[in-house]
C-alpha cells in the first residue's frame, strides 16, 4: 500500500502545475485529446464509446460497458499525440479519462486509480525527454524528420517508466518480478512503437491547415485494424469459455481425471512448439487437447470410475468415446483439424488402435500428438487405481513404445520440451486418496484382442 500511495502522490504533484505555475494551459486542446484517447481506446478495444454507453442510459437499458479486450491492451496514439503536443502535466492529464472511465478489464476502484497514476507518470516522463531534445519545435515546418528522434526517445521512455511501475508492484504483490516483467516490457514494445509512430502523425497533421479534422482522418486505418484484432481476441475469449464449460462437465463425470485434460492441453502444445507448428494452429491443438477426452460424456459414469478391470462388452462401449467426442464438438468449428485429434487419438502406428485402426502417417497429426501427450500424463498422474510414476520413468516407456504406439517423432519432441521446460506432475489430493494406492508395473498396455466391428481398428487397452 505504500508504494501505492507514492506513486498516486506522484502521479498528483506531476499534475500540479495545471492548477499553480506556468502559462495558461491548451484546455480546448487538452480536453478533446482526452476525449479521443477515451473513445478511441473503447472503439479499438471492442466496448462501446462513452457517448454510447450514455444513450443505453437514457434508453433505459442500464449501463452496460460492453466486453473489452480480454487481454486489457491499450490503444495509445492519441495519448502519444498528446506527449508529442503539450506539457508534461497536460499529457499526463490527457491518459486520466481513458485509465478511469476506459473499458480496461478490471474492476472499477483502486485498480483504476493506480493505473490512470502509472499512466499518467509514464505520460509525463515521455514528454518532459521529448521537450528536453527540442522535439516541440522540431515538429513544425521542413524541421520535422529531425522530431522522429526525439518521438523514438519519448516512446522508449514512456516503455520504461510503464515497465518500472508495473515491475515495482508485482514485485511488492509476488516477491519477484523480474522474467515476467522483462517478457511483458518486450511483448508491448512493437506494439508501443506502431502506437507512437501514429501518435507522431497525429501531431503533424493537428498542427497542419487542417487541424483536429486530418489527425482524426488519419488514425481512423489504426483504430480499425486494433478493432478487428479486438474482435478476434473476443471470439477467442467465447472459444475458451466453450472448450472449459466442456472440461468442467467432463470432470464433474469422471473426478479421478480432474486436471488431466489441461494437462494434456499443455502437453500438447509443448509438443506443438518444439516441432516448429504456426501458432494458429497450435492453439488449436490446444483447444483439441484439453478436449480429447470430451466424448466420456456419452459414456456411463460406473464405467469411468470402476477400479477393477471391465469385461470385454464394457470396455468397447468405453473405447467408443472418441467417436462421441467427435461428434459432440462437430459443430465447433473453431477446432478444425482438431476435430480429427479428437476422434483419432487412441490410434496406434502399427494399426492396432481405435476406433479405426489407422496406422503410421495416415493417423492426423493432431491425434499422434494428443496420443503422446495424453499417455505421458497419465503415467505421471496418481490415479485411485495406481501410483503416478517419476517424469523419467515415463519418458522411458514413452521411447519404449515409439515406432509401435506412438510416433517417434513426436516422443522426441515431447523429451526435449520436458527436458527444456520441465514438467510438474498432478500431486495427489490433499490427505491422500481413499485407501492404499496400489504400486502397479510400470507400461502402456498392449491392446486386448477383440472382434472387429466395421472396420474398427484394436483397442489399446485403458480409455484414459
Amino acid at each position: 500500500m505504500g508504494y501505492l500511495a507514492v506513486v498516486l502522490v506522484a502521479a498528483f504533484a506531476v499534475l500540479l502545475p495545471l492548477a499553480v505555475t506556468g502559462p495558461r494551459p491548451d484546455w480546448p486542446r487538452i480536453g478533446l485529446l482526452a476525449l479521443l484517447h477515451l473513445c478511441l481506446e473503447s472503439l479499438a478495444q471492442g466496448a462501446r464509446t462513452p457517448c454510447a454507453r450514455v444513450w443505453r442510459w437514457l434508453r433505459g437499458r442500464g449501463v452496460d460497458e460492453g466486453a473489452a479486450d480480454p487481454r486489457g491492451s491499450g490503444f495509445f496514439p492519441v495519448l502519444f499525440a498528446g506527449v508529442l503536443m503539450l506539457p508534461p502535466a497536460a499529457a499526463a492529464l490527457v491518459a486520466l479519462p481513458g485509465a478511469l472511465l476506459g473499458p480496461a478489464a478490471h474492476p472499477r476502484g483502486l485498480r483504476r486509480v493506480w493505473n490512470a497514476a502509472q499512466l499518467a507518470l509514464a505520460a509525463a516522463a515521455a514528454a518532459e525527454v521529448f521537450r528536453l531534445l527540442g522535439g516541440a519545435r522540431l515538429l513544425l515546418g521542413t524541421r520535422f524528420p529531425g522530431a522522429a528522434y526525439g518521438a523514438l526517445a519519448a516512446i522508449l521512455t514512456f516503455c520504461l517508466v510503464n515497465g518500472v511501475l508495473v515491475a515495482g508492484m508485482i514485485r511488492l504483490s509476488c516477491g519477484t518480478a523480474g522474467p515476467g516483467a522483462l517478457r511483458g516490457l518486450r511483448r508491448a514494445a512493437p506494439a508501443a512503437l506502431l502506437h507512437g509512430a501514429g501518435g507522431l502523425m497525429i501531431a503533424v497533421l493537428w498542427q497542419g491547415p487542417y487541424g483536429a479534422f486530418a489527425a482524426v482522418l488519419g488514425l481512423l486505418p489504426l483504430t480499425i485494424t486494433a478493432w478487428l484484432s479486438a474482435q478476434g481476441h473476443r471470439e477467442r475469449a467465447a472459444h475458451r469459455a466453450t472448450v472449459q464449460a466442456l472440461v468442467q462437465a467432463v470432470e464433474i463425470k469422471d473426478a479421478y481425471t480432474r486436471g488431466h485434460s489441461e494437462r494434456v492441453g499443455r502437453a500438447s502444445v509443448l509438443i506443438a512448439r518444439q516441432l516448429g507448428l504456426a501458432e494458429d494452429r497450435v492453439r488449436t491443438l490446444h483447444f483439441a487437447g484439453t478436449l480429447h477426452d470430451v466424448g466420456k460424456l456419452a459414456v456411463a459414469t460406473e464405467l469411468l470410475r470402476r477400479n477393477g478391470p471391465l469385461t470385454d462388452a464394457e470396455r468397447r462401449a468405453v473405447e467408443v468415446h472418441p467417436v462421441f467426442g467427435h461428434e459432440l464438438v462437430r459443430q465447433l468449428d473453431f477446432l478444425g483439424e482438431g476435430r480429427d485429434g479428437i476422434l483419432h487419438h487412441h490410434e496406434r502406428m502399427d494399426g492396432r488402435g481405435y476406433p479405426y485402426g489407422l496406422a503410421g502417417e495416415r493417423i492426423p497429426e493432431f491425434a499422434r500428438i494428443i496420443s503422446v501427450a495424453d499417455a505421458f500424463d497419465s503415467m505421471t498422474s496418481t490415479r485411485s487405481y495406481r501410483r503416478g510414476r517419476p517424469v523419467p520413468e515415463a519418458v522411458a516407456e514413452l521411447e519404449r513404445c515409439a515406432g509401435s504406439q506412438f510416433d517417434p517423432v513426436m516422443v522426441t519432441a515431447l523429451v526435449a520440451a520436458v527436458a527444456e521446460h520441465g514438467w510438474q506432475p498432478e500431486p495427489p489430493p490433499p490427505g491422500g486418496w481413499d485407501g492404499e494406492v496400489p504400486d502397479i508395473p510400470l507400461g502402456v498396455p498392449e491392446p486386448a484382442r477383440l472382434p472387429q466391428q466395421s472396420g474398427t481398428g484394436l483397442p489399446t487397452g485403458g480409455a484414459a
